[in-house]
């Protein structure tokens, strides 16, 4: 960068002297070449030809800047930097990059902490406190839109993640808030226990999944928080408070959901429940049947999924429940003939065959699958094996949590809000991956879950829409995150406020346009006691090294975005 401002200052004195200086022919005796040629050699040639000169030298120096920089073999990391000129450069040993799971948000730091023990945790967050450093807990990094991310810092529990104590008769765990959910279930299993539902992921740590409101399913069954009896928390301004229905039952319930926001979550007590199999049930089933039975579906099954296929109206139907202690594993007789339990899955495979191959449909040959096997299946295991699946790899994703009347009145709006995003789907020729998950859970106390209510009968169902990124092509995940930001923009503006949704914590993605955003900090205001929250935000951590952008931008502590 030196050399070329120096050519570029000699360059512009040469020009100056050229065309201001008056221009004295040398005398022909003291050049070695012929007076001739001398004669010929005007001021006005002389001088355009050291600007073509110098123009030139300029030209070269610029096109070997871009070809050095489109061509030069990077290293492998520094390939995540953006194309900006001279931003190329490896990454100092001391900084970190930090991904979340779904690989849609990432930042760099130097502050990456892991305490071994809960004094070492204490001792962090009361130094950056007075030196006013950010210290985001940040979890497992798993929420897609990576609400624990912070360049400023961050704090990650997990090297605390031991089980401290079980009392059995109780069916009660006090953890490290660091121990992941797949660790902690295998830990307590030798006691007969396990925990009462599970979100999909089993890398999620305990306090990252307490923090954000993550659910199972079930109409019966909470979200996750409502399983925690009490809770330790380090805080910047109070040190660690210990926190149950007992002791200021009010922050209790705050801090439950409290998004890493009022203190880094170190110690929790779970009630669990009896270890158990489960029996899981699989139909293959459509919207006109679930409307008819969609009342005893809820009602009679602990546990309770729908599976829709965009443009279809295929809805896989997903049920389990606890298997008989003293029966064993039940079995099953059809309760349809053959030809009628295919019946569905006969359709929708020659749907797609007139949808994707064009041609007429054949009976299907030795390489085709064949479609007269069993629409319906069951599988038998534990819960912690049957309740978790595959989420399909990188992807966007967009959940919402709305009411759903009660258990033994539903309101049936959670069947309409699926015709209505089918519809939608369908109308605005949305590329929409299968499947569009549904879910229910009860209600939760805390007052920042999305499912939170006063009356312990409600139940919410949870929607989830999502497009994968199967590739790392740039330009191709480009492409994939514009359409989907345009099919959640759909469902947003059409879909939310008329059902009384709202995104689960972890999959809010902070909207770039200011009247967006000040929209959707009023509507968090209508829905969640945010005041209350901010209020415990300014007495616990003063300083605000526990929040980030995402924290912030939502939940501002002053009105203005």
């Amino acid at each position: 960068m030196f050399p070329s401002f120096s050519l570029k200052r000699s360059f512009r004195t040469h020009l100056k002297t050229l065309l201001h200086c008056p221009q004295q022919p040398p005398s022909p005796l003291s050049l070695p070449f012929s007076p001739v040629r001398t004669l010929s050699t005007t001021p006005s040639s002389s001088s355009e030809a050291q600007v073509r000169k110098y123009l030139g030298y300029t030209a070269l120096l610029l096109f070997c800047g871009a070809a050095t920089y489109y061509s030069f073999p990077f290293t492998e990391n520094a390939k995540h930097k953006r194309a900006q000129l001279f931003r190329y450069a490896p990454l100092p040993e001391d900084l970190h990059t930090v991904s979340n799971w779904s690989g849609t948000h990432e930042v760099q730091t130097r502050h990456f902490h892991q305490p071994e023990n809960l004094k070492q945790l204490e001792e962090l967050v009361k130094e950056s406190n007075e030196k006013r450093a950010k210290l985001r807990p940040v979890g497992s990094g798993l929420s897609p839109n990576g609400i624990g991310l912070a360049r400023g810092g961050m704090v990650n529990l997990a090297l605390m993640d031991k089980v401290l104590e079980v009392d059995k008769g109780n069916k009660r765990v006090r953890v490290q808030a660091g121990i992941r959910v797949q660790q902690l279930v295998d830990e307590i299993k030798d006691y007969g226990l396990t925990l009462q539902n599970f979100a999909s992921i089993r890398e999620q740590q305990i306090g990252g999944i307490l923090q954000v409101g993550a659910h199972g399913t079930g109409a019966k069954l909470p979200p996750i928080d409502e399983q925690i009896v009490s809770m330790k928390l380090v805080t910047p301004a109070k040190g660690t408070i210990e926190l149950s229905k007992e002791k200021d039952p009010e922050l209790f319930y705050l801090a439950r959901c409290g998004l890493g926001g009022l203190g880094v979550v170190a110690e929790v007590t779970i009630q669990c429940v009896e270890r158990q199999e489960l029996v899981e049930h699989t139909t293959v089933s459509n919207l006109t049947d679930l409307k008819k039975n969609h009342k005893k579906i809820l009602s009679e099954n602990k546990h309770v999924k729908y599976l829709y296929i965009p443009y279809t109206d295929t809805v896989v139907v997903v049920t389990c429940n606890p298997v008989s202690g003293w029966r064993g594993p039940p079995k099953f007789k059809p309760k349809y003939s053959k030809d009628e339990a295919m019946q569905d899955i006969r359709e929708l495979y020659k749907e797609s065959l007139k949808k994707y191959r064009a041609r007429e449909i054949t009976p299907p040959d030795s390489n085709e699958p064949d479609i007269n096997e069993k629409s319906e299946g069951y599988r038998v295991g534990w819960s912690d094996e049957i309740l978790g699946f595959d989420c399909g790899g990188q992807q966007w994703v967009s959940e919402t949590c709305f009411p759903a009347g009660t258990l033994s009145k539903p309101s049936m709006k959670d069947l309409e809000y699926i015709e209505d995003l089918k519809k939608l789907i369908e109308t605005n020729e949305i590329p929409a991956p299968a499947p569009i998950e549904q879910r229910w859970t009860a209600r939760s106390q805390s007052p920042m879950s999305p499912a939170s209510s006063s009356a312990k009968d409600d139940i919410f169902s949870w929607v989830g829409i999502i497009m994968y990124l199967p590739t790392m092509d740039a330009r191709q995940r480009k492409d994939i995150t514009e359409e989907f930001f345009h099919y959640r923009h759909l469902t947003q503006s059409q879909l939310w406020d008329k059902y009384s949704a709202y995104e689960h914590w972890a999959k809010i993605e902070v909207p770039k346009d200011k009247e967006e955003l000040e929209a959707l900090q009023a509507r968090l205001k209508n829905r969640f006691l945010v005041d209350a929250y901010n209020k415990a935000r300014k007495e616990l951590d003063p300083n605000g090294i526990l929040s980030n952008n995402v924290i912030e931008k939502l939940l501002p502590l002053s009105d203005p975005v």
